[in-house]
């Protein structure tokens, strides 16, 4: 889903109101995305931080995303395990850590 867009071109009224939180609480596999960057001035980071300040969504719920991304990726399923497992799992526990 792409929140900002959405609040954007008026499917959400804010990313409070966005069904992007509602779809997560029920754990439906959700993705965050940014549409057309440059058209809604915005980033992944950007959207990710909207949900964090907006949502109260947590670091896990960003890790839970972002694992959802490549489950849901185009690519083999050996190539999505592989970068989880060895990019983003690491990746995620080592900024926790911190």
């Amino acid at each position: 889903m792409c929140p900002s867009s959405n609040i954007q071109t008026g499917v959400a009224t804010s990313f409070a109101d966005h069904p992007l939180a509602h779809l997560a609480r029920l754990r439906f596999r959700v993705t965050i995305n940014t549409d057309n960057r440059l058209m809604s001035a915005t980033s992944m980071s950007r959207e990710m931080n909207e949900m964090v300040k907006q949502c109260d969504w947590t670091f896990q719920d960003l890790q839970r995303v972002t694992i959802n991304a490549l489950k849901s990726a185009f690519i083999p399923f050996e190539e999505r395990l592989a970068i989880i497992e060895g990019i983003v799992k690491p990746s995620y526990a080592t900024i926790s850590a911190e």
